[in-house]
C-alpha cells in the first residue's frame, strides 16, 4: 500500500520563521503536488481502526484535532454538522447531499489556503500577486548575496526555476501578475486542466534520481520506502512492485514515461468526493436503505470525524455558528 496520501490540495505552501517570516518554496518533497491511488501508509481495515480513513482525509497532524474533543463533544458537533448536510430537511442523508457537503469542505480548505497565501504575497495590496511579488517574499533571503551557504543558494536557485515554471503556466495571460483564479492554479494545479501537465512533470523530476527523465522501479519504491538496516520490505511494497510491473509500466519496458505517470496520478476525472460519500454510507447504512440517519451516523461517529464530511476535523472544534 503507498504511503501517499491522494489529496486534492497537496502543494500547500508553507511559512518558516527564518528572516522576515519568509515561506518556504513550493516544491519541499512533503507540500508537492504528488497524487496517488492509495490515501494512507496505514492498512485500510477498519475492523482494526479508522487510522487509515483519518490520515487520508485530514493528513497526520490533522488527524489529531480529533484527540482534542471528549466523545461526547465530538458526537454533539457531528450532530449539528449532520443537521446542516441533510439540506432538504427529511432526516435522512442521502449520498447527494453527504457528496455536496465534502466537495463543499473541499473547495472551502482551498479558498482559505489561497486566501491566507493571497495577504502575504499581495505586497502591494493591489488586489493581484506579481512574480516579482512572488519571487521576493519567497526567496529574497535566500538569494542574498550575504547569504553563505552555497549548497543551498545552489537549491533554492534550482527551486526558484521550478517555481517560475508553474508560476507561468498558471498565468493564463502571460502579464506575469496573477489575478486570484491563476494563483489558485499556481498554488493547487491539481485542480485546473490546463496545469495537469505540470503536475507529471513536477513528479517526474522528484522520483528520477538517475536523470533520465523516467522513472524506474527501484525509483518507484524509493520514493515511497527506505528500508532501515536490517528491516525486512512489508508486504506493501512487494503490492507496489507488483503494481508497478503489471500495472504502471504499460509497455514494459522497465521504466515509466510521462504517458504513464499521467496514467499512474491522474487516472481519469475521479470524483473522490463521491468516492468518499459511498464509503461512509457503505460502512454505516445498518439498514442498507442507501442513506443515513443521525443516529447511524452518531453511533459511527469515530468514522466521521476523521472524513473529509467534517472539513479536515476543524468543523468538530468550531461552534454552529462559525459553520
Amino acid at each position: 500500500m503507498t504511503p501517499r496520501q491522494l489529496l486534492w490540495a497537496a502543494s500547500v505552501l508553507v511559512v518558516t520563521a527564518m528572516a522576515m517570516a519568509m515561506a518556504k518554496p513550493t516544491q519541499e518533497k512533503k507540500d508537492r503536488v504528488h497524487h496517488r491511488n492509495d490515501l494512507s501508509d496505514r492498512h485500510h481495515d477498519d475492523a482494526h481502526g479508522y487510522e487509515y480513513d483519518h490520515e487520508a482525509f485530514l493528513g497526520k497532524e490533522e488527524a489529531k484535532t480529533f484527540d482534542q474533543l471528549t466523545p461526547e463533544e465530538s458526537q454533539d458537533r457531528l450532530g449539528k454538522i449532520v443537521d446542516r448536510i441533510d439540506a432538504d430537511k427529511d432526516g435522512y442523508i442521502t449520498h447527494s447531499e453527504l457528496r455536496g457537503w465534502i466537495k463543499h469542505r473541499q473547495q472551502r480548505y482551498i479558498d482559505e489556503n489561497v486566501n491566507k497565501h493571497w495577504a502575504e504575497y499581495d505586497l502591494d495590496k493591489d488586489g493581484r500577486v506579481s512574480w516579482e511579488e512572488y519571487k521576493n517574499t519567497t526567496y529574497g533571503y535566500y538569494l542574498d548575496e550575504e547569504f553563505e551557504d552555497m549548497n543551498d543558494k545552489h537549491s533554492y536557485k534550482a527551486m526558484l526555476s521550478r517555481d517560475e515554471r508553474r508560476f507561468k503556466m498558471a498565468d493564463r495571460d502571460g502579464d506575469l501578475i496573477a489575478t486570484k483564479e491563476e494563483f489558485t492554479a499556481f498554488l493547487h494545479p491539481e485542480e485546473f486542466e490546463h496545469m495537469k501537465n505540470i503536475v507529471v512533470t513536477e513528479t517526474v523530476e522528484d522520483i528520477d534520481k538517475n536523470g533520465d527523465g523516467l522513472i524506474n522501479l527501484e525509483e518507484y519504491i524509493g520514493d515511497m520506502f527506505t528500508a532501515e538496516e536490517g528491516e525486512g520490505e512489508p508486504d506493501w511494497v512487494k503490492t507496489e512492485r507488483q503494481q508497478f510491473n503489471e500495472f504502471r509500466d504499460l509497455n514494459k519496458d522497465g521504466s515509466l514515461d510521462a504517458k504513464e505517470v499521467s496514467q499512474w496520478i491522474l487516472p481519469g476525472e475521479v470524483d473522490h468526493s463521491d468516492t468518499e460519500a459511498k464509503h461512509l454510507i457503505y460502512e454505516t447504512d445498518k439498514d442498507k436503505d442507501e442513506k443515513l440517519t443521525k443516529e447511524e451516523i452518531l453511533t459511527n461517529w469515530n468514522m466521521f470525524v476523521g472524513s473529509q464530511a467534517t472539513n479536515y476535523g476543524e468543523d468538530l472544534t468550531k461552534k454552529h455558528d462559525e459553520l
